[in-house]
């Protein structure tokens, strides 16, 4: 109730009828800003438009105070064509199924290609 009070005083102020941004609007200007980015090395391709993405990052032990490397494993929409290897950005998005809440925004290094035999080129 006191925001529609709050608008109606501001429009009353300004002298002239002021156009209410709808709720999509509002939705689009509020995920305008900065998301969350990794990036990583892609682990498995072998589903249609979805890639494993292992990030790895560094932690301090502690009690011993060693730095140890810890992996995340994220779920990707790959709309890029990113294979086995390569090396990727992914950004945050919206509940894509399950298991995906990240997409890849882009394919940084792309690895080396192997043979059909499993031998490296």
């Amino acid at each position: 109730m006191a925001r529609n009070r709050e608008t109606e005083t501001t429009r009353a102020r300004n002298g002239k009828k002021e156009a209410v941004a709808s709720s999509a609007e509002r939705t689009a200007t509020k995920t305008a800003g900065h998301r969350n980015e990794q990036i990583g090395t892609v682990v498995k391709s072998k589903m249609t438009k979805t890639v494993v993405v292992a990030v790895e990052r560094l932690v301090q032990h502690p009690v011993y105070r060693k730095t140890i490397k810890r992996t995340s494993t994220f779920m990707a929409h790959d709309e890029k064509g990113a294979k086995q290897g390569d090396r990727v950005r992914i950004v945050e998005t919206r509940p894509l199924s399950r298991n995906k809440r990240w997409r890849v925004e882009e394919i940084l290094v792309r690895g080396l290609a192997e043979d059909v035999a499993g031998v490296q080129v």
